[in-house]
């Protein structure tokens, strides 16, 4: 797509070199597929459940030997310039990637608990701008959630629509908006989760049934984010890790993810609950509970036993099942969605809104978009091919950003119900 590329000075030719470095000491790294259970382990632990017999489920792990890697990106980093934007990155990016051969060398151990707390954060980790902590957050959306449940339970969206008909919806609208690519939907029985997305490809658990939220968060959490993006980063002339999900910007893709849930009306309170109980799902492995005490709390916040496992073996995977450790890539949801609404929300404020379209350029961290702005002047970096419908719509965010920073200026705690009545 990309044709009319200048030529490169000196300086940048260097690093989009050691960035092709980096993309190929990394191929065939992959944390979240390395660490996922097979479904036929939460097919016996629910059969077993049946039958009243409730035991830890018995995992695996490939072992791995990752050394020659992490040489080869400590020789990359060490030839970059931290002064440089595209240097910082991938210094940080090769320490990324650093952490994660080191976690992937402890699955199965309690070890994995500190690389994984450095790569995504940690229950008790506070939010930007001096804000509460991720469990604090977490506890306001489910103390919202339980004050709703018996008011909203009517309008809940029921589980109605099949895999085969979401498919088929979900193909019409890809085919429509994606026209240089083509993304396919398939149905796949051996999924643990109701859905899973890469960036050419969505999976849906064949044996599921959907509720329209459902529908509406595939499209813009995974199609319109993590698959866009990822399209937009092989777009890219000179930088291809920017197709490639390094753990150093899952918070930001993860929360620019569920931003657009959010400011398009596809998140609902369930799932910010469902976000939230595994936050403080993660903080109780950490504290020493284990997958059964786990799997207990989520069926006694409402969740199914399917469910129940399926959000129990998020915080477990690769961690030891007894307790004290945990994998804690689900804080990054949170805090994430938080981060980047205060992102969007600092864009407006700065006249910088602009920046907004240009975080869909391929995958990167918020501190990235500020530091690579001059680059596509300089025709280093691409513009994005593809950016999500409600981000096109330019007026429209402005207008839902400008009323979300000042009423934020608003204290509920101030407020007295009689005075939002205008009597004559």
């Amino acid at each position: 797509m990309n044709a009319n590329v200048p030529p490169l000075t000196s300086e940048l030719a260097h690093y989009a070199a050691l960035d092709a470095r980096m993309v190929a000491a990394v191929r065939g790294i992959e944390v979240l597929a390395t660490v996922s259970w097979p479904a036929q382990v939460q097919t016996d632990f629910l059969a077993a459940r049946e039958r009243g017999t409730q035991n830890f489920p018995q995992i695996t792990y490939p072992k791995q030997q990752h050394a020659a890697v992490r040489t080869e990106l400590e020789a990359i980093a060490a030839d970059t310039d931290l002064t440089h934007p595209v240097g910082a990155y991938i210094a940080r990016t090769c320490e990324s990637w650093h952490i994660a051969t080191l976690l992937l060398e402890a699955l199965g151990t309690a070890e994995i608990t500190e690389h994984s707390m450095r790569l995504f954060g940690k229950p008790g980790d506070h939010l930007p701008g001096d804000g509460p902590s991720n469990i604090e957050a977490a506890q306001h959306f489910i103390a919202i959630a339980d004050e709703l449940d018996r008011e909203l339970t009517t309008g809940i969206a029921a589980d109605t629509i099949s895999a085969e008909v979401l498919r088929d919806d979900l193909h019409r609208k890809l085919d429509a908006f994606f026209v240089h690519h083509k993304i396919s939907v398939v149905l796949d029985p051996c999924l643990i989760a109701k859905a899973a997305a890469g960036p050419t490809r969505i999976r849906l658990r064949s044996t599921a049934a959907f509720s329209e939220y459902d529908g509406h968060q595939l499209l813009e959490h995974e199609a319109f984010v993590h698959s866009l993006t990822a399209l937009n980063g092989r777009e890219q002339p000179w930088l291809k890790s920017m197709a490639r999900s390094s753990p150093r910007v899952t918070a930001t893709q993860e929360g620019l993810a569920t931003f657009a849930e959010q400011i398009t009306g596809a998140i609902d309170i369930e799932r910010m609950k469902r976000i939230s109980l595994r936050i403080i799902a993660i903080d109780m492995a950490l504290s020493g509970a284990n997958f059964l005490d786990v799997f207990d709390f989520f069926l006694g916040a409402g969740q199914s036993p399917t469910d129940s496992f399926t959000s129990a073996q998020r915080v477990f995977r690769g961690a030891p099942l007894g307790g004290g450790s945990a994998f804690t890539k689900d804080t990054v949801y949170l805090h994430g969605l938080l981060s980047v609404h205060t992102f969007f929300r600092w864009a407006l404020r700065n006249r910088r809104l602009p920046l907004c379209r240009l975080l869909f350029a391929g995958k990167m961290a918020l501190q990235d978009v500020l530091a690579f702005e001059p680059l596509y002047e300089q025709g280093f970096l691409a513009p994005p091919l593809y950016v999500p419908p409600w981000v096109q719509r330019a007026n429209g965010l402005a207008g839902m950003l400008a009323f979300s920073l000042f009423v934020n200026k608003i204290r509920l705690d101030h407020v007295d119900v009689g005075d939002l009545v205008l009597g004559l």
